[in-house]
Protein backbone atom coordinates (compact mmCIF):
# COMPACT_ATOMS: atom_id res chain seq x y z
CA UNK A 1 0.00 0.00 0.00
CA UNK A 2 2.84 2.41 0.82
CA UNK A 3 4.57 1.89 -2.28
CA UNK A 4 1.75 2.41 -4.57
CA UNK A 5 1.03 5.74 -2.79
CA UNK A 6 4.58 6.98 -3.14
CA UNK A 7 4.38 5.85 -6.43
CA UNK A 8 1.42 7.64 -7.41
CA UNK A 9 3.21 10.89 -5.54
CA UNK A 10 6.23 10.50 -7.62
CA UNK A 11 4.30 10.53 -11.14
CA UNK A 12 2.41 13.65 -9.70
CA UNK A 13 5.78 15.02 -9.36
CA UNK A 14 7.23 14.03 -12.31
CA UNK A 15 4.15 15.97 -13.94
CA UNK A 16 4.37 18.94 -11.71
CA UNK A 17 7.85 18.87 -12.39
CA UNK A 18 7.32 19.06 -16.24
CA UNK A 19 4.52 21.48 -16.14
CA UNK A 20 6.18 24.55 -16.67
CA UNK A 21 8.16 23.35 -19.55
CA UNK A 22 5.07 22.27 -21.42
CA UNK A 23 3.49 25.26 -20.73
CA UNK A 24 6.03 27.48 -22.27
CA UNK A 25 6.60 24.92 -25.15
CA UNK A 26 2.80 25.43 -25.80
CA UNK A 27 2.65 28.69 -25.24
CA UNK A 28 5.89 28.93 -27.68
CA UNK A 29 4.43 27.14 -30.35
CA UNK A 30 0.45 28.91 -30.46
CA UNK A 31 2.64 32.43 -30.56
CA UNK A 32 4.77 30.51 -33.74
CA UNK A 33 1.71 29.61 -35.27
CA UNK A 34 -0.28 33.55 -34.15
CA UNK A 35 3.02 35.01 -35.83
CA UNK A 36 2.53 33.25 -38.99
CA UNK A 37 -0.97 33.62 -39.66
CA UNK A 38 -0.23 37.64 -38.72
CA UNK A 39 2.18 37.53 -41.72
CA UNK A 40 -0.01 35.10 -43.96
CA UNK A 41 -3.35 38.02 -43.00
CA UNK A 42 -0.46 41.08 -43.63
CA UNK A 43 0.26 40.48 -46.54
CA UNK A 44 -1.60 38.29 -48.57
CA UNK A 45 -5.09 40.46 -47.21
CA UNK A 46 -3.92 42.91 -45.82
CA UNK A 47 -5.77 42.30 -42.27
CA UNK A 48 -3.62 41.60 -39.77
CA UNK A 49 -4.35 40.45 -36.51
CA UNK A 50 -5.12 43.24 -34.60
CA UNK A 51 -4.20 42.05 -31.19
CA UNK A 52 -1.06 40.09 -32.24
CA UNK A 53 1.36 43.03 -30.19
CA UNK A 54 -0.92 42.51 -27.46
CA UNK A 55 -0.58 38.71 -27.75
CA UNK A 56 2.86 38.65 -27.97
CA UNK A 57 3.53 40.40 -24.82
CA UNK A 58 1.33 38.28 -22.54
CA UNK A 59 2.78 35.44 -24.45
CA UNK A 60 6.46 36.34 -24.42
CA UNK A 61 5.27 36.96 -20.34
CA UNK A 62 3.98 33.49 -20.06
CA UNK A 63 7.21 31.35 -21.66
CA UNK A 64 9.74 33.25 -20.01
CA UNK A 65 8.76 33.36 -16.58
CA UNK A 66 7.18 29.52 -16.57
CA UNK A 67 10.43 28.60 -17.38
CA UNK A 68 12.71 31.16 -14.76
CA UNK A 69 12.13 28.41 -11.53
CA UNK A 70 13.56 25.21 -13.54
CA UNK A 71 16.28 27.08 -15.83
CA UNK A 72 16.72 28.66 -12.30
CA UNK A 73 17.31 25.23 -10.75
CA UNK A 74 19.36 23.79 -13.01
CA UNK A 75 21.82 26.51 -13.50
CA UNK A 76 20.68 27.24 -17.01
CA UNK A 77 21.61 30.94 -16.79
CA UNK A 78 23.74 32.22 -19.37
CA UNK A 79 26.98 32.82 -17.36
CA UNK A 80 30.13 34.43 -17.88
CA UNK A 81 33.19 31.91 -16.21
CA UNK A 82 35.93 34.54 -16.18
CA UNK A 83 37.20 33.95 -12.72
CA UNK A 84 36.36 29.94 -12.69
CA UNK A 85 39.88 29.51 -13.18
CA UNK A 86 40.75 31.33 -9.48
CA UNK A 87 38.11 28.81 -7.49
CA UNK A 88 39.38 25.27 -6.59
CA UNK A 89 36.00 22.95 -6.49
CA UNK A 90 35.59 23.37 -2.71
CA UNK A 91 35.61 27.40 -3.01
CA UNK A 92 33.59 26.69 -6.12
CA UNK A 93 30.96 25.40 -4.53
CA UNK A 94 30.74 28.19 -1.36
CA UNK A 95 31.05 30.72 -3.91
CA UNK A 96 27.69 28.90 -6.06
CA UNK A 97 25.73 28.54 -2.76
CA UNK A 98 26.56 32.02 -1.80
CA UNK A 99 25.22 33.07 -5.14
CA UNK A 100 21.90 31.23 -5.36
CA UNK A 101 21.14 31.58 -1.88
CA UNK A 102 22.10 35.54 -2.15
CA UNK A 103 20.12 35.54 -5.62
CA UNK A 104 17.26 33.85 -4.16
CA UNK A 105 16.72 35.88 -1.42
CA UNK A 106 16.97 39.09 -3.13
CA UNK A 107 14.47 37.63 -5.80
CA UNK A 108 11.28 37.91 -3.06
CA UNK A 109 11.16 41.57 -2.94
CA UNK A 110 10.27 41.72 -6.75
CA UNK A 111 7.53 38.58 -6.48
CA UNK A 112 6.00 40.17 -3.46
CA UNK A 113 6.43 43.61 -5.40
CA UNK A 114 4.96 42.24 -8.75
CA UNK A 115 1.96 40.46 -6.17
CA UNK A 116 1.11 44.24 -4.76
CA UNK A 117 0.89 45.49 -8.30
CA UNK A 118 -1.33 42.42 -9.24
CA UNK A 119 -3.41 43.27 -6.34
CA UNK A 120 -3.62 46.95 -7.47
CA UNK A 121 -4.71 46.12 -11.21
CA UNK A 122 -7.39 43.64 -9.84
CA UNK A 123 -8.94 46.85 -7.85
CA UNK A 124 -8.87 49.14 -10.60
CA UNK A 125 -9.92 46.78 -13.04
CA UNK A 126 -7.33 47.19 -15.52
CA UNK A 127 -7.45 45.44 -19.05
CA UNK A 128 -5.74 44.73 -21.78
CA UNK A 129 -6.62 46.77 -24.75
CA UNK A 130 -8.00 44.90 -27.76
CA UNK A 131 -8.81 41.78 -26.06
CA UNK A 132 -10.25 43.20 -22.74
CA UNK A 133 -7.95 40.52 -20.56
CA UNK A 134 -7.92 41.56 -16.98
CA UNK A 135 -4.29 42.65 -16.35
CA UNK A 136 -3.55 40.80 -12.88
CA UNK A 137 -3.91 37.36 -14.25
CA UNK A 138 -0.88 37.47 -15.95
CA UNK A 139 0.71 39.71 -12.92
CA UNK A 140 -0.46 36.95 -10.19
CA UNK A 141 1.05 34.50 -12.56
CA UNK A 142 4.78 36.64 -12.98
CA UNK A 143 4.35 37.18 -9.02
CA UNK A 144 3.89 33.25 -8.16
CA UNK A 145 6.77 32.29 -10.49
CA UNK A 146 9.15 34.78 -9.40
CA UNK A 147 8.37 33.52 -6.13
CA UNK A 148 9.19 30.36 -6.95
CA UNK A 149 12.44 31.08 -9.00
CA UNK A 150 13.70 32.54 -5.71
CA UNK A 151 12.38 29.20 -3.43
CA UNK A 152 14.54 27.22 -6.43
CA UNK A 153 17.42 29.60 -6.14
CA UNK A 154 17.32 29.50 -1.93
CA UNK A 155 17.06 25.10 -2.60
CA UNK A 156 19.62 25.44 -4.89
CA UNK A 157 21.72 27.29 -2.47
CA UNK A 158 21.07 25.51 0.41
CA UNK A 159 21.89 22.13 -1.58
CA UNK A 160 25.24 23.37 -2.19
CA UNK A 161 26.11 23.92 1.04
CA UNK A 162 24.70 21.24 2.61
CA UNK A 163 24.61 18.28 0.24
CA UNK A 164 25.95 19.76 -3.42
CA UNK A 165 25.79 16.27 -4.88
CA UNK A 166 22.29 16.91 -4.96
CA UNK A 167 22.55 19.54 -7.28
CA UNK A 168 23.78 19.27 -10.95
CA UNK A 169 26.83 21.19 -11.05
CA UNK A 170 28.92 21.57 -13.96
CA UNK A 171 31.58 19.12 -13.71
CA UNK A 172 34.37 21.80 -14.44
CA UNK A 173 33.41 23.54 -10.95
CA UNK A 174 34.16 20.43 -9.19
CA UNK A 175 36.75 18.19 -10.51
CA UNK A 176 39.50 17.99 -8.08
Amino acid sequence: MTDTVLSVWRRVGSMLARAPSVLASAVLFTLMAMTFFDVILRSVFNDPIEAATELTRLFMAIMVFSALPLVSWHGEHIVVDLFDGFFNAAAARIRDAAVNLISGALLLWPALRVWQLAARAREYGDVTEYLHIPQFYIAYFIAVTTFATAVALLARGAAFAVAPSLVAARESNYAE
